[in-house]
């Protein structure tokens, strides 16, 4: 029997999306832009275990190449602009699509791991 205190569940697209705890939903997960918060203040839940690596920056260049090449293609076929309207149209549109979307995917990665209970792998010995 555990005497951890009961939390309801959280969906982990709630709490990503809000960059809130995982267990929770109430205590903020980050302490800075990208950097996690050594534990919740609110319920106490220690993001140790979280490891989002590199795949939410995957994510967001993927979803962000695609939706800013696509607008591009489309200026560009439409309008038929100049080059420097490109260049001013579509580097703040990267900027904003990819630093607007990373923070909430890390988010969504953590508290993934979280309900999902993943941890690094580990070899199985008792066969040997």
């Amino acid at each position: 029997m555990t005497l951890d205190p009961y939390h309801a569940p959280v969906s982990p697209l709630a709490a990503g999306l809000s960059c809130r705890c995982p267990r929770c939903g109430r205590g903020p997960l980050f302490k800075g832009f990208l950097d996690l918060a050594p534990a919740c203040t609110s319920c106490g839940l220690d993001y140790d275990f979280a490891d989002a690596g590199d795949g939410p920056a995957v994510f967001v260049i993927l979803f962000a190449g695609f939706i800013v090449v696509g607008l591009a293609f489309w200026v560009e076929v439409k309008f038929e602009p100049p080059l420097w309207v490109h260049a001013l149209l579509w580097i703040p549109a990267i900027l904003v699509v990819t630093l607007g979307l990373l923070r909430p995917l890390k988010a969504l990665m953590v508290a993934l791991q979280y309900r999902n209970k993943a941890s690094e792998g580990r070899l199985d010995q008792s066969g040997q």
